[in-house]
């Protein structure tokens, strides 16, 4: 052990970080296979491992916060990591993070994340926890933020020891506790609900959203954080277009439904961050779920006898502007001349044609 702790304790050392975390993966792993194989003949041997890694990480951690100002975030080099790669800005813009405090800093990593292809984000998810984990903290799945939707999942992990963090998830009893519809509507509308209870709670606990919603304000892609005002007319407008939809699925008129599908749909996904997110982020991959619900209900429509065509526009501007009304355009994010998110659905029911609406990157 002699030479362990010299090595840990050697100051700017690369191979000192790298026994660090090789150390935190032994320890997991132990912990892990003691607990499926607690009659091993090596159980006791092993318990006293543990204890001897505990204390030497214990006394890592000891060291590492007595050299550290007492104002110096613990996880600042992960601040600067995430900050100076150029990767990320590619997906997130050049706007640094603000956290003040270690457990801010976790949760606001975090929710770019979500921003980002799920490859991408879940490499940085490792990184994170393993750099917390260098500094003495240790995943925790049950401090979590609870947020209302139609299903259970862990968004990502809160820590807990020398840095406490609260985590994030989706909570299916937070959903039905606020009882909004009866049980016995329908799978869409539940999911519509959920999306209602989703975005009013998202928007507490994350200032970087914006909204692109046309008939709250036309011009421009508004930040909900700064523009309060706006805030309150885009959840009011999304209740009364929940409002709309529920009625039109209570009429059982096929078509009425669609449209005040459209309309909602349009309102889910025009709560956006700028840049867009990646379409295949955890966000994106979220709010395509309201995009296959609108499909079911366009097939039911079909079934009906209606001539029904929809379209998510993406790819090329040049190739879609011709679907499209009233579009916003971007100088960051994505590709030049590609569309950065689909915001309304273009759609043709019967004769008459819905133009759609995008936010493109500008071609420059």
């Amino acid at each position: 052990m002699q030479h362990i702790r010299q090595l840990l304790a050697t100051k700017n050392s690369e191979l000192a970080r790298l026994l660090r975390f090789s150390l935190h993966g032994m320890e997991a792993s132990l912990k892990q296979a003691q607990a499926e194989l607690p009659q091993d003949p090596g159980a006791k041997v092993c318990e006293q491992l543990l204890q001897e890694l505990q204390n030497l990480l214990q006394d890592e951690t000891q060291e590492l916060n007595f050299i550290q100002p007492s104002d110096e975030l613990k996880l600042n080099y992960l601040r600067e990591a995430f900050d100076s790669d150029p990767e990320l800005i590619l997906y997130l813009g050049d706007s640094p993070l603000q956290s003040q405090t270690d457990g801010d800093l976790w949760n606001e990593i975090h929710r770019k994340l979500l921003r980002l292809p799920e490859d991408l984000a879940q490499v940085w998810r490792q990184r994170a926890l393993d750099f917390a984990q260098e500094m003495g903290a240790v995943e925790d799945n049950e401090y979590l933020y609870h947020l209302p939707f139609i299903r259970n999942e862990i968004i990502y992990p809160g820590l807990r020891g020398s840095v406490n963090a609260q985590g994030l998830c989706l909570s299916q009893k937070e959903f039905f506790q606020n009882n909004i519809i009866p049980n016995h509507a329908s799978e869409e509308l539940h999911l519509l609900a959920s999306f209602l209870l989703l975005w009013s709670k998202f928007l507490e606990i994350e200032p970087d959203l914006h909204h692109a919603l046309k008939s709250v304000f036309s011009f421009d892609v508004v930040s909900l954080h700064s523009q309060p005002e706006q805030q309150n007319q885009y959840i009011e407008t999304l209740i009364d277009r929940f409002q709309r939809t529920k009625k039109a699925e209570e009429s059982a008129d096929p078509l009425s439904t669609l449209r005040a599908w459209i309309d909602i749909d349009e309102a889910i996904n025009s709560l956006v961050f700028v840049p867009p997110s990646e379409r295949y982020s955890w966000w994106g991959n979220l709010q395509q779920e309201s995009r296959r619900a609108l499909k079911k209900v366009a097939d039911k429509a079909i079934k009906a006898g209606y001539d029904i065509r929809i379209r998510q526009l993406t790819g090329l501007y040049a190739d879609i502007c011709a679907f499209t009304k009233d579009d916003l355009q971007l100088d960051s994010g994505g590709v030049p001349g590609e569309v950065l998110t689909c915001l309304r659905v273009y759609a043709r029911i019967n004769q008459e044609e819905i133009p759609g609406r995008v936010i493109f990157r500008s071609s420059r």
